[in-house]
């Protein structure tokens, strides 16, 4: 089987969920898969080995600024002869079935060519009745054509009874050791607001990563490191926190590693105010609307969350891939949903969530 499996780049979350896949991919000899990425700049793709000979184009992106998704900002960037001449000129011909996660290129030239896809993504879980939050029409109608699929696998904490599988997490065979720094991983947001945001709390150690640092150095009781996917996770299994984005990726490894957060959804994105949502109606985040101080400090005294357990194996999701009926998703999200395990106040927080 041949498959084209498309990833967006905008961020490390997509691709840290297709490592996964890639390295489940890789102990099979019954699949070949070509990766391609795309909304990013191609020198900023860091940590790709595992993707063999993959192909990255321009494709669309957001713009964020300050913590701010700038609407006006990505319409003048966005390139859209670019990505129309690079949808006309894929060819999907040798693919058996196009696996999709938010990227805009191969969805678009597998409907135009007739490929069968489908997109596994946490974005297609907001296809369902799901909880939301600051969704607006102009959201919901970008959701449904920035990346269409035939069909849809939503990945997401909880399935609310609909075709939803869990993240899946492979470091928890790792010791979830304990440290006293902090890591603060906030990509969307100025270094210096990070920086004023720290440098008063001076009796506790932060370790941050940005896009923007080239050389890692230490400014008193701040860290500050370029990203490294080794190095990051190294600090995430030893930290006694995290304050980070409202990405989906990275909250799901802390919470399997039951880290307590303090999330700052960006403004204007509704997949990460959704997220912030939900885990703070389970008591698993406290929000941060703005980069504060005295926010910071409080919650740096407040307890660990209980751990939840995610699969760590994807070679139930590859076998469903193979199997090829992508309309019977009852099976396969029913089996992954019996490797989940959650603490039981997060049970019974679960139970009462109302949809």
């Amino acid at each position: 089987m041949k498959l084209l499996y498309g990833v967006q780049g905008t961020g490390n979350g997509h691709i840290a969920r297709a490592r996964i896949m890639a390295a489940a991919f890789a102990q099979r000899n019954d699949i070949d898969v070509d990766f391609v990425f795309s909304g990013r700049a191609p020198e900023r793709y860091f940590d790709m080995e595992v993707f063999g000979n993959y192909q990255t184009l321009t494709g669309l992106s957001f713009i964020y600024k300050d913590g701010k998704v700038r609407k006006w900002d990505t319409v003048k960037q966005a390139n859209i002869r670019q990505f129309i001449g690079d949808v006309k000129r894929f060819n999907t011909s040798q693919y058996d079935l196009l696996i999709n996660d938010f990227e805009p290129v191969t969805a678009w030239a597998a409907k135009r060519q007739g490929l069968p896809s489908i997109s596994i993504s946490h974005q297609a879980a907001f296809a369902y009745n799901v909880p939301k939050s600051g969704n607006s029409m102009f959201d919901t109608a970008l959701m449904a054509t920035f990346a269409p699929t035939k069909h849809k696998i939503g990945v997401h904490w909880y399935h609310f009874n609909q075709p939803i599988i869990p993240p899946f997490v492979v470091d928890k065979a790792i010791s979830h050791s304990k440290s006293n720094h902090i890591l603060v991983y906030l990509p969307f947001e100025n270094i210096d607001d990070i920086r004023d945001m720290l440098e008063p709390l001076a009796d506790q150690t932060f370790v941050c990563f940005h896009p923007d640092i080239e050389q890692a150095s230490t400014e008193g009781h701040i860290q500050w490191n370029p990203t490294s996917k080794v190095h990051f996770h190294r600090a995430l299994q030893s930290c006694g926190g995290v304050v980070a984005n409202g990405g989906f990726e990275l909250s799901s490894e802390a919470l399997q590693l039951g880290k307590k957060l303090l999330i700052k959804p960006l403004h204007g994105q509704f997949e990460q105010l959704s997220n912030v949502f939900m885990l703070d109606s389970l008591k698993l985040c406290q929000p941060l609307f703005q980069l504060d101080t005295d926010v910071l400090e409080e919650w740096l005294s407040s307890p660990e969350n209980e751990p939840i357990t995610f699969p760590d194996n994807a070679n139930l999701l590859i076998d469903w891939i193979k199997q090829g009926n992508y309309s019977d998703t009852k099976t396969l999200c029913e089996t992954l949903w019996k490797h989940v395990q959650y603490g039981d106040k997060t049970r019974e927080r679960l139970l009462s969530l109302a949809i």
